[in-house]
């Protein structure tokens, strides 16, 4: 059951007391966000500009969208994923007169579909996503849409990698600037960012030991070594398993047990899967797992294991270990399978630092949404000279967002002298 409060569709308005004190606890560990607004980068420019968000919505993404809204922007929003709308603050959310929420926890498919065509027919002039099923809904199914916007921001691997196919086809109508691309998005994020909220889902979804475990990764991308960074650090021993010879390599020199998948799931007490391709974990793994084996997803998507051929080798499956709020839902599913053996997948198979957590912290989201922010600015500003292509994000802007990090951690580092300018660039 949902309820409309003014234009917003949420699941439960009185929440809202909740989600504004998550809202503010995130606020005060942001310190980046808060110096682009003091600092007043953009209020003229954002003055009525309309955005249709389509972002993972809990308290470091509110954040981000009052600053925007705060700046003159008028926000439409929705999630990315059916399964990590924290529905006291969108509750929250919604209650601010520039926003408009469309999301709850446990959308139907219908239904998530439903709120990203409703974010898009807002007439927005610039799309942020993270997975890019926004930007391709609206080019494959709104031409209205794309034929009036300025341009989009993607948030993730996953999605760079669909405009990228996009690109190639020539069927990007539109310029995208691939948030991820920029190194304060990927050297942090991806890697600390996903590395300890991934541990977090683990942890809060089972409540059992990591240390001394069997924990396999599947992918050594900068997801991936984050989360087999964080585990090793609490005590497991690693696994990784590759499908890139040059990642494998640097796997081993960093000290990991390298494995085939098919070989590496028997000994495994955990499985998490971070490498954005789909059908990673198939009935052959699932049939020779370790008996009471745990699976678990970081990647974007919830098809990296493969779903159709878990409940194929499933004689019976249940539901266990209940949260309440912000889940309201069973973080765990039991699997027994035709050869007696029990498995467990963890959030429904969908990322499991979201679904089974918090998201990334506080700290890492307040580099990452500054990248969006003067991302966006960068939209508006060349709007008139960018071609419909995929951009990464400016250097400068890159080296901003490093800097006010700099700035509100009190601080200074050296500059190149003249001469040591020069003495770099003599060759060049």
């Amino acid at each position: 059951m949902v309820f409309v409060l003014n234009k917003s569709i949420i699941k439960n308005p009185a929440l809202a007391e909740k989600g504004r004190l998550k809202i503010e606890w995130a606020r005060s560990f942001m310190p980046v966000m808060e110096l682009i607004r003091t600092k007043q980068l953009c209020k003229t420019k954002l003055k009525g500009v309309r955005i249709a968000s389509i972002l993972h919505l809990e308290a470091k993404t509110a954040v981000f969208l009052q600053t925007l809204a705060d700046s003159g922007t008028e926000i439409f929003a929705t999630s990315c994923n059916p399964e990590t709308t924290q529905d006291d603050v969108a509750a929250a959310l919604a209650e601010h007169p520039q926003i408009t929420v469309y999301a709850w926890r446990g959308e139907s498919e219908s239904d998530y579909w439903k709120n990203i065509r409703r974010v898009l027919l807002s007439k927005p002039d610039i799309i942020i996503d993270d997975g890019a099923d926004g930007i391709i809904y609206a080019h494959e199914k709104l031409s209205g849409v794309i034929s009036q916007l300025i341009g989009a921001t993607e948030e993730t691997t996953t999605g760079i990698t669909r405009i990228k196919a996009l690109s190639e086809h020539g069927m990007l109508r539109i310029p995208v600037i691939g948030v991820n691309e920029g190194k304060m998005k990927f050297l942090f994020d991806n890697r600390y960012g996903t590395g300890e909220s991934s541990v977090f889902g683990l942890l809060n979804a089972t409540n059992l030991t990591i240390a001394g475990k069997n924990a396999v990764v599947v992918g050594f991308g900068w997801v991936g070594k984050g989360i087999a960074k964080r585990l090793r650090g609490m005590g497991a021993r690693v696994i990784i398993c590759e499908v890139d010879p040059i990642k494998a390599v640097e796997a081993y020199m960093e000290g990991y047990r390298i494995m085939r998948l098919i070989d590496a799931v028997k000994v495994a007490d955990f499985v998490i899967t971070a490498t954005g391709v789909n059908k990673v974990v198939r009935k052959e793994h699932i049939l020779e797992a370790k008996n009471r084996c745990i699976f678990a997803n970081s990647g974007h998507f919830n098809v990296e294991i493969d779903l159709e051929d878990l409940n194929e080798v499933t004689t019976s499956k249940k539901k266990t270990r209940y949260f309440g709020l912000p889940y309201n839902d069973f973080l765990v599913e039991e699997y027994r399978l035709i050869n007696g053996k029990v498995v467990y997948l963890l959030g429904k198979g969908r990322l499991v630092n979201l679904v089974c957590g918090q998201g990334h912290a506080t700290e890492i989201m307040d580099l990452s949404f500054s990248l969006q922010f003067l991302s966006i600015l960068y939209l508006i500003d060349h709007k008139d000279d960018l071609e419909p292509k995929l951009y990464s994000v400016p250097g400068d802007i890159d080296d901003m967002v490093a800097r006010l990090k700099l700035e509100s951690l009190g601080i200074q580092i050296d500059n190149l002298s003249a001469e040591q300018r020069a003495y770099i660039k003599r060759f060049k």
